[in-house]
């Protein structure tokens, strides 16, 4: 991955700790491409002449990424229903693989397609078809494998799970679960297609979260120091981005992947296609989970492919594919900061009196008396113990949270570069000498991220890690042959 550094700003990875319902469900825009704008819309005559072709989704939902898809943009149709068909690979009936004990048939590949059109909006060409199968196949493997785990492990999902998840997805389209079945049946998708993959996933997050919930805690060391690289990155360029990554090795290849990425990308350039939807179903990411949403990544911590294409572009662009040693990758740049963020810092302050007219030697006393107080208590929670005491005729408050901005620019500046527990120089001001303890620091803003966030989000990453090496392992010890 080549952004090193991101800063986390509410992105979700796709696992929790025990069960975790899926976020955000069909996006309004993969929504709209099912509906159509009509009953059926433009998408439904495209799914209808799909389903004569030669016909892991591995979808989990995450917080949203605003979609850049035209709703009938994204519906309209790659081969119109009065046109000829064009020709496809035929695809011939009954198994086409098994995975250990369990099979894929044909008809799984087909509706797998078919529900992979519908929820990514992309059109359906004679170029592209290849890599739909490839991606509906690769994710029904995975789906396999990690149903066969659940039963090992005796997870089971109830029926009354997964049709809540389906209501919450169908009342984020304004519309009813039976409706939402009845749609996708329309153009070919059985029920239990959509069922099923609801189901594999709420039941591997379950497994994933449950087996590996200790192995991802975190340290509260991990946290602050998180914690402060975000601060001290608030003072950088950022960008807010959104992803697709094409993987060579998933992808057949340099030149395969090449090639998805220039379709993709031309896709997503004419509003063809949401480019949430699109980073679900065919970005190798795990920020797919979120729609393709990588949070804000900083200047200086990222490769600099990707941070040169992100200099050249303006805010709501979509990039042309950007090769890296990674692999390939389309970028949407959603926002950009220059820097500079405002700050909320929580303040304890150590002061000591000066008379009107203090002398220099006064002065100096007041801060000898500040440093002596400042080697007794060197915590924010040490400064408030020895305080109560009275110690030494220092007066100790806490002058709870206030914005650098709204400080005095002295008091700011010295403020700044602190992290937790740390202090300032002790600084004249009226009649006190004073000397500030930072007990907490964090970004300005009402989006702006808690400790409580951070530590979430780094279990989560860990938990996907650990998810994805989980499944890679079943592949590595599990029979799958291709009888196709």
């Amino acid at each position: 991955m080549p952004f090193m550094n991101p800063i986390l700003l509410c992105s979700e990875a796709p696992l929790r700790s025990g069960r975790r319902r899926l976020r955000a469900g069909l996006s309004a825009a993969c929504a709209a491409t099912v509906l159509g704008v009509t009953t059926l819309g433009l998408a439904c005559a495209s799914m209808a002449a799909a389903q004569s072709m030669p016909a892991p989704l591995d979808t989990s939902y995450g917080q949203p990424t605003p979609d850049t898809g035209n709703a009938a943009a994204a519906s309209a149709p790659a081969m119109q229903p009065d046109g000829p068909a064009p020709s496809m690979p035929a695809l011939g009936e009954g198994v086409l693989v098994s995975v250990n004990d369990d099979i894929i048939s044909s008809y799984d590949l087909k509706q797998r397609m078919l529900l992979l059109m519908a929820t990514s909006g992309v059109q359906v060409t004679q170029e592209n078809y290849a890599q739909f199968q490839s991606q509906a196949l690769r994710s029904l493997i995975d789906e396999h494998l990690q149903e066969q785990e659940m039963k090992h492990w005796k997870v089971t999902v109830e029926d009354k799970e997964v049709d809540d998840e389906l209501s919450r997805m169908a009342k984020e389209s304004n519309i009813t679960k039976d409706q939402l079945l009845g749609e996708l049946k329309k153009i070919g998708v059985e029920p239990t297609t959509l069922k099923d993959q609801i189901r594999a996933q709420l039941g591997w997050n379950e497994l994933v979260g449950g087996r590996y919930h200790s192995n991802a805690q975190v340290g509260r060391d991990q946290v602050d120091a998180t914690m402060d690289k975000i601060i001290a990155d608030g003072q950088k360029t950022q960008y807010e981005v959104s992803e697709i990554f094409l993987d060579p090795a998933t992808a057949g290849g340099i030149d395969a992947a090449r090639k998805g990425a220039q379709q993709l990308s031309e896709q997503l350039n004419q509003k063809v296609a949401p480019f949430q939807a699109v980073a679900r179903q065919f970005s190798n990411a795990p920020s797919a989970a979120n729609g393709g949403d990588e949070g804000w990544l900083v200047a200086g911590g990222m490769d600099p492919q990707i941070e040169a294409t992100l200099n050249t572009m303006k805010v709501g662009d979509i990039s042309t594919p950007v090769e890296t040693k990674d692999g390939i990758y389309i970028l949407y740049l959603r926002d950009k900061s220059n820097g500079n963020s405002d700050e909320v810092v929580r303040v304890t302050q150590a002061s000591v009196p000066l008379p009107t007219g203090a002398s220099a030697q006064q002065i100096a006393a007041a801060q000898l008396q500040l440093a002596a107080f400042k080697s007794r208590a060197d915590s924010c929670n040490a400064v408030t113990d020895l305080g109560k005491k009275a110690a030494g005729g220092v007066t100790v408050e806490d002058l709870g949270e206030t914005k650098l901005s709204d400080l005095l620019p002295d008091f700011a500046t010295a403020l700044r570069p602190l992290k937790n527990n740390q202090t300032t120089a002790p600084m004249q001001n009226g009649g006190q000498m004073k000397m500030l303890y930072v007990c907490e620091k964090r970004l300005a803003g009402d989006n702006a991220i808690t400790r409580d966030e951070v530590e979430s989000h780094l279990v989560d990453n860990r938990l996907a890690m650990l998810g994805k090496r989980y499944l890679r392992d079943l592949h590595a010890t599990a029979t799958i042959e291709d009888h196709h």
